[in-house]
């Protein structure tokens, strides 16, 4: 039974090897689409944080009820 388990392996490791390739270059392939998309998604995240940082900043800078003015005219209710 080794035998032939070795007489196998030894014809078919051109194709074993092949694979095993094959299987790394897909991880890898998948692994720096996930860090890329991480990557675009972070700097995403941070012009949203720079944006919604300014807004705070400029109403900040008004009295209450100048804001509850000013963003009444979006409300619906």
């Amino acid at each position: 039974m080794t035998a032939l388990a070795l007489s196998l392996l030894w014809q078919f490791w051109p194709y074993l090897l092949a694979a095993g390739a094959a299987i790394a270059g897909l991880w890898t392939a998948y692994a720096k689409g996930k860090a890329s998309q991480k990557a675009k998604q972070a700097a995403a995240d941070a012009a949203a944080r720079t944006e919604a940082q300014k807004i705070d900043d400029a109403v900040a800078g008004r009295a209450p009820a100048d804001n509850r003015e000013r963003l009444g005219k979006w409300s619906k209710s």
